[in-house]
């Protein structure tokens, strides 16, 4: 008994408990839970297990999936075809179920966040992988194209990249502003300061919109429906800005 504790609370710390097997060799059972149970008896170690059964239940369910708040969320979001996600009820961060992509991005298409563009030659790939976005493009390394019209995708791109950053670092000032009200509100004889707590949502809200417009923006080479975007994110800007 001994040699299995310690045998089984090792593969528990290296989190390999979930697939390990019977240490003789020509032996393929695999210990059950029940035996797990019996054999280990320090909290701590069952509490690893316990969250090693729990990721691999919802690593093996298509419909569940994780919270991808990048502050960290330990909370199960069910997926069932919510296309660009839900808030989650715990810390109310909104995940994207098509990508993965940390948080949703509409109006910008999964394609879109893993997409880039060559300033040069107009060759699209993937940025996770670096594989070529459309199988027929040959001419990787001697690309033809004028230079003012690289030049002019090159300007075109650090112009929506300046606009998304600034949205994202005003969208990160919101969230510093209703964290900093809400300590405020804590305190004795302050009146109740909930609108502007909601304000603060919006306009993070807002921004973050904003933020994934230029995205879109960016790849979205109808020119007859850009005029009506550009146009209703300039509204939307406007309104961020005076809020």
């Amino acid at each position: 008994q001994p040699c299995w504790r310690e045998y089984l609370t090792t593969r528990i710390e290296q989190n390999m408990v979930v697939n390990c097997t019977c240490p003789i060799s020509e032996c393929r059972a695999q210990p059950t839970t029940a035996f797990i149970y019996s054999i280990v008896s320090s909290e701590e170690v069952i509490a690893k297990y316990e969250k090693a059964l729990l990721r691999r239940y919802v690593e093996c369910c298509s419909n569940l999936t994780w919270c991808t708040n990048p502050q960290g969320c330990d909370q199960i979001l069910l997926k069932d075809g919510l296309g660009y996600g839900a808030a989650c009820s715990k810390c109310s961060w909104i995940s994207c179920f098509n990508c993965n992509f940390p948080e949703a991005h509409y109006p910008a298409s999964c394609s879109h966040m893993s997409r880039m563009t060559c300033a040069k030659c107009n060759h699209g790939f993937c940025w996770r992988c670096l594989k070529p976005w459309r199988p027929n493009h040959k001419d990787y390394y001697n690309c033809s194209a004028m230079v003012s019209k690289a030049a002019w995708q090159e300007k075109r791109f650090q112009d929506y990249n300046e606009r998304c950053t600034f949205h994202h670092h005003a969208r990160e000032f919101a969230v510093s502003l209703r964290n900093s009200i809400s300590s405020i509100r804590e305190m004795p004889k302050i009146r109740n300061l909930t609108f502007v707590l909601d304000a603060c949502k919006v306009l993070e809200q807002a921004r973050k919109v904003l933020a994934y417009s230029c995205v879109y923006s960016y790849y979205n080479q109808d020119t007859e429906s850009m005029d009506i975007v550009e146009q209703q994110t300039e509204s939307l800007e406007l309104l961020t800005n005076a809020l």
